[in-house]
């Protein structure tokens, strides 16, 4: 059976910084991915991944890594920032650089309505459906990524069951995105279809923060991590068949020792959670589903063995179930070997717009903080393939 190694990156704003380190020190490793699914920040930073590695050969964490440096913003000094009771320095430096980019915008990736003179609605704010334009960040988009090498891949069809590779050089992205209309989620994936900017940048339309929506296809769309921030299911019900090891960047911090002290604290923590990874019981239940396919194959095999003594009109019932059975073990016949988990901590900058912070200090200091968090998750993990569930 086929193997894919997987890594899926939530989305998260600035975050997505913390993601590129943490995919630079796989790299270093030599750790292969021919599947990258990713919702919001993730999908960007996956379809920069998937351009570099199908397209020409480029260094793909080299380019990552110029992206993040591009987007950011080297307006807030990395000294230490005059703080104020129960504030830390670096929660100040935050604050100050996030309340900058609310007003500003990012100039290279979001304008806000304020500064687009030519906007038919500017001084009718009622009817703003949006509060920060993505057009920069599609220019910047098409700086780093080869579309080339998002081109449509061969699959192998088999029985109907479309999704498992032919060619092994090339990998596969899968990009979350919802569907405002239906409520539904609306999925992209180079193994079916050519992936444009618009369909990266469907996939992080952000309405909370009043990231504009996409229209493609006929559809409006907002943000993939409305419905889902770590799309591990997704690639399973793309890719069915191949056994699966998953890696999964988690920047919002499951565990936090301190309670929360005001309402933005509250919101910042609330936050974490909703968004934070929620795919054990996804893994538990696959874990589950796994085991009775196994046990239905070895019922299966038993009863059509040579020794097996059966009537024949007992024969003719199982020969009727026998699609049912090829169907089911086909659609559902992957095992997941191993899910490694590489999560972002926090220490004292409990601040609900961390996400917005995009000075050239922080994008560094999250560059580095994956890189040194994969380096020791790699340390204490041996990359076996095994039925255990490994949490990092």
């Amino acid at each position: 059976m086929n193997f894919d190694t997987i890594l899926v990156l939530q989305g998260g704003g600035s975050l997505g910084a913390y993601e590129c380190g943490v995919y630079k020190a796989l790299c270093k490793r030599g750790i292969k991915f021919n599947v990258l699914a990713g919702s919001s920040i993730g999908a960007i930073n996956t379809a920069i991944i998937t351009a570099a590695q199908n397209g020409d050969g480029k260094d793909a964490p080299s380019i990552l890594e110029d992206f993040w440096l591009t987007l950011a913003e080297d307006i807030i000094s990395s000294e230490p920032v005059l703080s104020l009771p129960n504030i830390s320095s670096n929660k100040m430096r935050a604050m100050l650089f996030s309340f900058h980019s609310i007003f500003y915008g990012i100039p290279k990736a979001f304008i806000p309505i304020w500064f687009m003179p030519n906007y038919p609605d500017l001084m009718l704010p009622y009817k703003w459906t949006f509060l920060y334009d993505k057009d920069p960040l599609k220019k910047t988009l098409m700086q780093f990524i080869d579309f080339n090498g998002l081109k449509k891949i061969n699959t192998k069809v088999n029985d109907d069951i479309k999704g498992n590779f032919k060619d092994e050089k090339q990998s596969r992205l899968i990009i979350t995105s919802t569907d405002i209309q239906r409520g539904e989620p609306v999925i992209f994936d180079n193994a079916h279809m050519d992936i444009d900017a618009d369909k990266i940048l469907a996939g992080a339309s952000y309405p909370f923060y009043g990231i504009r929506w996409t229209e493609k296809d006929g559809k409006y769309l907002w943000d993939g991590s409305l419905l889902t921030n770590t799309p591990m299911l997704e690639v399973i019900r793309a890719s069915p068949l191949n056994d699966k090891r998953f890696f999964i960047v988690d920047v919002f911090p499951r565990n936090q020792k301190d309670i929360p002290k005001n309402m933005f604290e509250v919101w910042h923590r609330a936050r974490d959670i909703v968004f934070m990874d929620k795919t054990d019981k996804n893994i538990e239940m696959l874990k589950v589903n796994e085991k009775s396919i196994n046990l239905l194959k070895r019922i299966y095999k038993i009863i059509n063995s040579s020794d097996a003594k059966i009537d024949e009109k007992t024969n003719e019932k199982l020969k009727e179930l026998d699609k049912e059975y090829h169907s089911l073990t086909k659609k559902h016949g992957a095992a997941i070997t191993d899910v490694i988990r590489i999560g972002r901590k926090e220490e004292d900058l409990h601040y609900i717009l961390e996400d917005a912070d995009f000075s050239k200090y922080r994008i560094k200091k999250l560059i580095h903080e994956g890189e040194s968090d994969a380096e020791k998750a790699i340390k204490e993990k041996q990359f076996k393939d095994s039925d255990s569930l490994v949490n990092v």
